[in-house]
């Protein structure tokens, strides 16, 4: 197995609620780490300090932006401490926002990064075309430089990651807005919706890892992927249909399997969710299962095609 090294970032300052900075603490108590210990080596960094929610008033386009600005700055410089060549880095989130850090964290060491965007949103919103001001809903905005903002500057470059450095998986077109789905149509940006994958996921992801080629890779596991109607611990429902948490975990398996990966962020569970305290042992076991199939992290990534679909 891997040799991972843990952070928990206990944060829904970049979300529409508390309850996902309960998160790490309950993997935890649910044994996740003590599991993956058994199988290999593990350092546990602990976790970032607690930062939940707080209401900022109406109208806001960037809500609570320079609160979550900070929470990654931290995890940024948490990360580029942390992870020496040969670790892969597994964050316990949270609300997705801290992708943004893990990135920037990684790129001093893994110039040429590459993202898996495993989500069943593409997070393309920016402050000038959103409602709510809602950080989680414009990660990837936020990665690609489509928002210029103090939140998307707080890696060694500008933007963080180019279009062709992001590959798409498991989002539902349902949830695209007109703006993002125009976005991705005219750009060189890899997309496989839910909808091209229910077939055979697992067999979808192995193609989708091939794609990736010999880059560095970090996998954006944001739960929501899984339909809500199998398991609701994604922070915001989602009733499209879309993956089983089984289906969704397989995924990540091929993802770990047959990518360079040097991390893995997991976002968007909800802990208030698992109301019978039967969803969250589930969902451990399950992710274990894959994480231990992730290959040794070798050398810093090397330039690389992006060929395939």
């Amino acid at each position: 197995m891997a040799s991972w090294v843990v952070l928990g970032v206990p944060t829904s300052a970049g979300t529409h609620h508390a309850g996902m900075e309960q998160t790490p603490r309950r993997l935890r108590e649910e044994g996740l780490v003590d599991w993956l210990r058994a199988m290999g080596p593990v350092t546990d960094a602990g976790d970032l300090p607690l930062t939940p929610y707080r209401p900022r008033g109406i109208g806001c386009s960037y809500r609570d932006g320079d609160r979550v600005a900070r929470i990654n700055h931290r995890l940024a410089a948490r990360v580029a401490d942390l992870i020496s060549t040969g670790d892969c880095l597994l964050v316990l989130g949270g609300d997705c926002t801290i992708t943004l850090g893990a990135v920037a964290g990684l790129l001093p060491r893994w110039p040429d990064l590459r993202v898996v965007y495993f989500d069943g949103d593409v997070d393309l919103s920016t402050p000038a075309d959103t409602e709510s001001g809602i950080l989680d809903t414009m990660v990837s905005a936020h990665l690609l430089g489509l928002a210029d903002t103090p939140l998307s500057r707080i890696g060694p470059r500008f933007p963080l990651l180019a279009a062709e450095d992001i590959l798409y998986f498991g989002y539902h077109p349902q949830e695209l807005s007109p703006a993002e789905e125009g976005w991705l149509r005219s750009h060189p940006v890899r997309h496989w919706p839910v909808t091209r994958i229910l077939n055979d996921p697992a067999a979808a992801a192995r193609r989708a890892a091939a794609v990736m080629g010999d880059r560095s890779v970090l996998v954006h596991f944001d739960v929501d992927v899984i339909d809500s109607g199998d398991a609701p611990l994604g922070n915001y429902p989602h009733f499209h249909g879309g993956l089983s948490l089984d289906q969704a975990v397989t995924c990540l398996r091929e993802f770990v399997q047959g990518c360079a990966v040097v991390g893995v962020v997991i976002t968007e569970l909800n802990p208030h969710h698992d109301d019978d305290g039967q969803l969250l042992p589930r969902f451990v076991d399950r992710l274990v299962g894959a994480l231990r199939e992730a290959r040794p992290v070798n050398g810093a990534g090397r330039q690389g095609s992006f060929d395939g679909a």
